[in-house]
């Protein structure tokens, strides 16, 4: 064997890992939206999360992966640790599907023509002939993923039988006699070199590819690779156990503490029944066979599925070891506690832009929750003054700001990873938002901090003031309600319903203006009162602004063609070109400026009463 066939080999090699990653990525960014939710709703029983593991194992190409996203949804408090064990032992089941696959390379076409469809020599360009004309001649929802997952898969098999030409060309040097005639007999060094490759290539999967394609060569024996196999369990998931250790809370660690923990078991357990059944005499047909693809893949799915079966009633064993092998973080943090959604903006999601995403979109509604609570706080502090109100909302405050460092920061080392259109577009969405719902909690604040000065100072606002916030709390709350609702659902057809009420909200700061002015005037209302009530009407309209703001983003997100005209296409709707908004203007108009009315006639009235007395 010369060089030529060595760099054949290594580079059928990177031509199967590199394929195996540009499936895997395919199928996890197309799946990985629904997979967080997906996964906490179907992990309430243990076999359930044992099959969440296997099927998400078998799509995605890698039980990494799965480990590494479950550490990360179980430090992100989604699903419980307990919760997790079901899905760490399906993961390992699941990888083996990746060996059957390959075993079609064991395929005999000659008596079924049909056959021949399944073999890699078919299936390797057929996959890429489909997967360039998703890419080059397609264009819908997913067109994309559906191009990288059928492209990585023609490339991960065309490395194969890169591959496997190579190792035909070595096995005339006798060089693949030599090194595997080294394993007959010698389980540990077989152990070793199982645990090294796997470790090295960070990939069970690829490593038995690897076994696989040697495999071709003729040489290798049942007492020969069961070894390799069983070091090659424990290889992978030391790699993974230490990515889930990157920066995770102990509840994350635990995860790649009990998937170390079962492979240790299922190495002993196999290395231990091997050799007794061996000692005994039942595997003495099987013992010094020759065994190929097909061999190897069903060998490796045998002993992963015993081993689950067997030591599925020891998942709480794990978890009680994992919990004494990694203690919890005890320690007091000072200051303001992070509320507990930042956790979800977990590093190992980094890596599957989709899933970070859904991560920041859980972590924004949360913080325009807290924004919503404390502009309606706020309005009842200014009506009734509470101090515990006042504190509660100043909390919000600092949470939101907290929450606010750590997404930008996030959608910072997102951005590093989202190369689709549509996880920048969706990022870029986050990042604009972001900056709304801090300033809106700011204007709260603002509002609370203008109660907190009128208490100190003894100021209180006359009873039509008050009406007159009353009314405008309850337009402002109506538009927050919508805003809401639009970025919850991102619903562009929603946010079209936010553009009338804001401009409502600005004709009645400008008249509420106008009236309190008039009372200043007539003496009916204190100077200082006056100046906090018209500062509070703009931090409203600021509010309202925000609103307006997350309707035309979500707009602009929906139909990427107005994003960079979006000003000419408000300007076009408050023109009173849009007869669905002017009837919406309308509507509100009447209903809120009515309220006020019903107020000021109350007063009349009153006054009335008053004369007659």
């Amino acid at each position: 064997m010369d060089i030529f066939s060595l760099i054949s080999l290594f580079g059928g090699l990177a031509m199967f890992l590199y394929g195996m990653r540009m499936m895997g990525d395919g199928l996890k960014e197309s799946s990985s939206g629904a997979l967080k939710k997906w996964i906490s709703k179907v992990t309430d029983k243990a076999w359930k999360a044992f099959f969440v593991g296997l099927i998400m194992t078998a799509v995605i190409q890698s039980s990494t992966a799965t480990i590494v996203i479950t550490s990360g949804l179980v430090g992100a408090g989604i699903i419980t640790l307990h919760q997790s064990l079901g899905i760490i032992i399906g993961a390992n089941v699941g990888t083996t599907v990746t060996g059957q696959i390959i075993r079609l390379l064991d395929l005999n076409t000659s008596g079924a023509s049909f056959l021949q469809l399944f073999k890699p020599s078919t299936l390797a360009p057929l996959a890429l002939i489909i997967g360039i004309i998703l890419l080059m001649g397609m264009k819908f929802k997913g067109s994309d993923e559906a191009a990288r997952i059928a492209i990585g898969f023609g490339i991960l098999f065309s490395g194969l039988l890169n591959m496997t030409e190579a190792v035909s060309a070595l096995t005339k040097t006798g060089i693949i006699e030599s090194l595997f005639a080294n394993l007959d007999g010698n389980p540990v060094l077989g152990y070793l070199i199982g645990a090294g490759v796997a470790f090295v290539l960070q990939s069970s999967s690829a490593t038995i590819g690897i076994l696989q394609a040697f495999s071709t060569s003729g040489r290798l024996v049942f007492s020969g690779i069961y070894a390799v196999l069983v070091g090659i369990y424990l290889g992978d998931c030391v790699t993974t156990a230490i990515v889930c250790n990157i920066g995770a809370k102990p509840e994350a660690k635990r995860v790649g503490i009990v998937n170390i923990l079962f492979n240790l078991s299922e190495t002993v357990l196999i290395l231990i029944g091997v050799n007794l059944l061996h000692s005994l005499g039942f595997l003495d047909g099987l013992w010094n066979r020759v065994v190929f693809s097909g061999d190897i893949a069903n060998t490796n799915t045998v002993f992963n599925l015993s081993c689950a079966i067997l030591m599925f009633p020891m998942l709480g064993v794990y978890e009680k070891i994992s919990g004494m092998l990694v203690k919890s973080d005890e320690t007091k943090k000072t200051g303001l506690q992070l509320a507990k959604q930042v956790e979800e903006l977990n590093p190992v999601f980094l890596k599957t832009p989709a899933l970070a995403l859904s991560s920041c979109y859980d972590v924004l509604n949360v913080m325009l929750e807290k924004a919503g609570t404390n502009v309606n706080a706020a309005f009842d502090t200014v009506k009734k003054f509470d101090a515990k109100t006042i504190e509660a909302v100043r909390t919000r405050e600092e949470e939101i700001d907290q929450l606010a460092d750590q997404t930008s920061n996030y959608l910072v080392q997102i951005s590093a990873h989202a190369t689709q259109d549509s996880h920048v577009a969706l990022m870029n969405y986050y990042f604009s938002l972001l900056s709304e719902f801090e300033r809106m909690g700011d204007h709260a604040m603002n509002i609370a901090e203008y109660a907190e000065e009128m208490h100190g100072e003894k100021i209180v606002f006359s009873e039509m003031a008050i009406h007159e916030l009353n009314v405008l709390q309850s337009l402002i709350d109506s538009v927050i309600h919508l805003a809401r609702a639009t970025f919850e659902k991102r619903d562009a057809q929603m946010a079209r319903h936010i553009e009338p009420l804001e401009e409502v909200v600005d004709d009645m700061v400008s008249e509420l203006k106008h009236k309190h002015l008039d009372r200043l005037m007539r003496q009916e209302c204190s100077v200082l009162a006056g100046t906090e009530f018209l500062n509070m009407l703009s931090d409203i309209e600021r509010i309202s602004d925000i609103c307006s703001n997350v309707g035309v983003e979500t707009i602009a997100l929906a139909e990427p063609e107005l994003k960079h005209r979006i000003h000419d296409y408000v300007a076009q709707i408050h023109s009173g070109s849009d007869p669905v908004f002017n009837q919406e203007y309308k509507a509100a108009y009447d209903q809120y400026f009515a309220m006020l009315e019903n107020n000021k006639k109350d007063s009349i009235e009153e006054e009335e009463k008053e004369k007659n007395v």
